[in-house]
């Protein structure tokens, strides 16, 4: 939530001119696009926020209507979250590495969100929880995101590396590596768990 912070609290040209984050590259681009900066990241934001709820077992022992309503909304948040993350993926930073690693994510996040819905309509509760699992990777992809770009850019600026040509080949290896390894840690916990019961 705290990347969201910036974008409702200031304009993007404002953000660009204090050389804010990806804020440059959307500051003069079509309305259409700007919109799909702000949707997605509201909607992620909110997935963020209220994924973790979905792994409480007492809410969902206890009170499973308040589970399906919180279910219902991230996966609502989700679907504009990932439609406008594939729209943005087209304008990113890293040219066709970005589409295909953002968008690969977007295809990817939207999927395991409806293979979940499905699992749960169809009341296959043990796919619904795997599927769970890999789609909360996907949603901390955003934060991967983060937190891998500060540590490359950090690496290279130590080595002597100029700030801005750090952060640019950086963004191009995090358009993959911000959610491929999230998804191979949720694979390997789901295989732990599976071999565990």
């Amino acid at each position: 939530m705290l990347a969201v912070g910036p974008y409702a609290t200031a304009s993007l040209a404002q953000l660009s001119a204090d050389d804010h984050g990806v804020a440059s590259n959307y500051a003069d681009r079509a309305a259409f696009f700007q919109a799909a900066l702000y949707v997605h990241a509201g909607a992620a934001g909110l997935a963020l926020l209220l994924s973790p709820l979905q792994f409480a077992a007492r809410i969902r022992r206890s009170k499973p209507r308040v589970h399906r309503t919180v279910g219902k909304v991230v996966l609502a948040a989700i679907a504009v979250a990932g439609v406008a993350g594939l729209v943005l993926s087209f304008v990113n930073e890293a040219g066709l590495i970005g589409v295909m690693g953002f968008g690969g994510l977007a295809l990817a996040w939207l999927g395991s969100a409806t293979c979940a819905y499905r699992a749960a309509r169809h009341r296959d509760f043990t796919a619904h929880r795997r599927w769970a699992v890999r789609t909360f990777a996907l949603t901390y992809a955003g934060v991967t995101l983060r937190l891998q770009t500060i540590v490359f850019v950090s690496l290279q600026v130590a080595f002597g590396a100029d700030a801005a040509d750090a952060f640019d080949r950086a963004y191009y290896v995090v358009t993959f590596s911000c959610w491929v390894p999230n998804l191979l840690v949720a694979e390997w916990y789901l295989r732990r768990a599976g071999r565990a019961r």
